[in-house]
């Protein structure tokens, strides 16, 4: 396989898997360019690699720096920005695992937690199934959160090695 053909599959596999982790695809496209890209990129180079339009660009490389998975760069005596992506594989993993975190996990943690203040007779079945159903789901998404914590702080090294003791 040749290296530009390579390329394009990882681009769009990348892009695949990115709309699988709450990721649009063209973020994770443009996340893919610029992971396997030894230079920093323009936003004119964004689009002309991947054929999107400028505002496409501009709202996704944004939402990537937003994300904490890319950065702007400058090089002297350019005026226009240029961008890079991390590319420490493990470091985009934590990343995405926070951004997740404080996106999705955090607000229904925090609607969990309010919904178990629920008024009623504690006898009526429905009051009762309603609660037990929260606390249920809170339970299982404060430990959740803990795991999650637990990733973001890890070291790889860490990681992995429990990773493998679970497998034995």
């Amino acid at each position: 396989m040749k290296l530009a053909e390579a390329k394009a599959q990882f681009i769009q596999t990348w892009g695949s898997l990115g709309a699988q982790w709450g990721i649009n695809r063209t973020m994770a496209q443009i996340h893919a360019l610029l992971m396997i890209m030894p230079d920093p990129l323009s936003a004119e180079d964004i689009m002309t690699e991947l054929n999107i339009s400028r505002g496409n660009t501009n709202m996704n490389v944004r939402e990537l720096i937003n994300w904490g998975l890319v950065e702007r760069v400058l090089i002297p005596g350019e005026r226009k920005e240029y961008f890079t992506a991390e590319k420490d594989i493990w470091k985009v993993a934590t990343e995405i695992a926070r951004e997740r975190k404080r996106r999705e996990l955090d607000p229904i943690l925090k609607t969990l937690n309010q919904l178990q203040e629920v008024e009623g007779d504690a006898k009526d079945k429905h009051v009762k199934a309603f609660k037990e159903s929260i606390q249920g789901i809170n339970k299982f998404a404060h430990q959740t959160d803990k795991v999650i914590n637990s990733f973001v702080k890890a070291e790889e090294s860490w990681f992995y090695g429990t990773l493998m003791k679970l497998f034995k």
